[in-house]
């Protein structure tokens, strides 16, 4: 039924909803029949989410840049930590496979294939002093594609030394599957078995060297029969598998409308990975991934649809067993700062939360199991996610990407719930790039965040209705 009809046919009984039902306000009661409805059951678990879910993704070189990943940088550290307590860092990405280290050389900051970045003793001090400020972890990767065991032993050894128990494993290559698609490179017709020989031969100089050292892998591009493979050939010895994940590579076709409904590739990525993970034992985390490849594009990657794209992407993972994601920011591969950077950075020293940001925070609003969540919403594009971060307590997240209001009544009859309230993720439109708040506030110059304004929401027999405004998401909290 189109919503003209829809509103006129029952235009009529507003009234009558009112008198009867005292939990429903006008601004609520537009039908007897909702747009929408969510049924939770909180007797079935999906996955559980785990406290260091959270994650940010690093190109090398944004380390090889004095003072950003440093605890003086108090703005930079203060917008980590209200994403969470817990959380992990991943430095990688294409310049790693063009860096080395340099105990006492000076640091630099170089794209992919030019002079190659150079992290010394001193920008990984820095590192080590954010980590403790933030209290998050540490993945490294190391140079697969053109470096030497003897360089990433010395590299290895300083990482451990900076980061200290903050360390949560190496990464040997980035993208190690698309090696052999590069004609002329010296991995021309590299194939998994050769990654596999290669990556043996490093951890072992590697843990000859340094008794203990842990490893991630095999970092995989788009090639998922790689992780899956790794699963069982070193599953045994490594503490994750890790994949990437980008929607597609910047294009004239990369649109806010294409981000925004479901890419048809991901799932079937996701079952085998977590196939992958169930059968060894060891979890899996898509380590570096955003909206598009190659800095995202401007105008897309970059505005409230991002925002929304992300908090949908973050629950999609969590309810699939995805053991945290790390989304990239900062400076990419090609030397600038990204379109899609959670954290905004002006090169001058100003750091703040671009819309991204709000995404990732809107998420982290919840934990614990990611329980039954049944939507009915007809064609229309919203998304639901219900997660049970205490047992007296259940956060539903509801995502509306249509540029209509929408009206959705939640089904907790399972459950007894005596309170309801709700923040909401907005912006102007789709399309804003500034003036996205959560919960009526935005993230302060310092990086602080807090709730400015909640709404209580009623129910009557286990029936919650909430208004879902276009281009917006709501956490809804239901109360035992």
């Amino acid at each position: 039924m189109n919503r003209r009809k829809f509103l006129t046919q029952t235009a009529g009984t507003v009234g009558a909803a009112i008198a009867q039902s005292g939990f429903a306000r006008a601004v609520e009661a537009v039908s007897s029949g909702p747009e929408a409805r969510v049924t939770l059951d909180p007797a079935q678990t999906h996955a559980v989410i785990p406290a260091d879910f959270m994650g940010l993704g690093y190109e090398i070189s944004s380390v090889a840049r004095p003072g950003l990943l440093s605890a003086q940088n108090a703005v930079y550290v203060q917008l980590v930590q209200t994403l969470g307590k817990h959380g992990i860092i991943r430095v990688g990405g294409n310049t790693a496979d063009y860096a080395s280290y340099s105990e006492t050389g000076q640091p630099l900051s170089s794209p992919e294939g030019k002079a190659g970045s150079v992290v010394n003793d001193s920008v990984l001090r820095d590192l080590g002093s954010f980590l403790n400020a933030t209290g998050w972890k540490l993945i490294w990767g190391l140079n697969l594609g053109n470096g030497t065991q003897e360089n990433a032993i010395q590299e290895s050894k300083a990482v451990i030394a900076a980061a200290k128990g903050n360390l949560l494993g190496f990464e040997i290559g980035n993208e190690p599957d698309l090696f052999g698609r590069h004609e002329g490179h010296r991995h021309a017709g590299y194939d998994y078995d050769a990654y596999l020989g290669e990556y043996r031969r490093y951890r072992d100089a590697l843990r000859k060297a340094i008794p203990g050292i842990a490893f991630a892998g095999p970092d995989a591009a788009v090639v998922t029969d790689w992780v899956t493979r790794f699963a069982v050939d070193e599953g045994g010895d490594v503490k994750l598998l890790t994949h990437h994940y980008y929607r597609e590579g910047e294009n004239p076709t990369s649109t806010i409308d294409k981000l925004l409904h479901t890419d048809p590739k991901l799932a079937p990525i996701l079952r085998k990975l977590r196939a992958a993970s169930e059968s060894s034992g060891v979890p899996y985390r898509i380590c570096e991934t955003n909206s598009f490849s190659g800095g995202g594009r401007p105008g897309v990657s970059d505005t409230l649809a991002a925002a929304l794209w992300v908090l949908d992407f973050m629950f999609t993972l969590a309810s699939a067993g995805c053991g945290g994601v790390n989304m990239e920011t900062g400076v990419n591969q090609r030397g600038f700062i990204s379109s899609y950077s959670p954290i905004g950075d002006d090169e001058q020293g100003h750091y703040w939360a671009a819309p991204e940001y709000y995404g990732m925070l809107a998420f982290a609003q919840s934990g614990g199991r990611v329980i039954g969540c049944a939507l009915d919403s007809g064609e229309r594009n919203i998304k639901a996610y219900a997660a049970q971060p205490a047992r007296d307590r259940v956060v539903l997240t509801l995502i509306n990407k249509e540029s209509f209001e929408a009206r959705v009544v939640i089904d907790a009859t399972s459950t007894s719930f005596r309170n309801g309230s709700l923040i909401r993720l907005t912006g102007p439109s789709l399309e804003s790039k500034s003036g996205l708040t959560l919960g009526g506030a935005g993230v302060s110059h310092d990086g602080l965040w807090k709730p400015a304004r909640r709404e209580e929401i009623s129910g009557s027999r286990g029936s919650w209705p909430v208004r879902l405004p276009a281009a917006s998401a709501a956490i809804v909290t239901l109360q035992a």
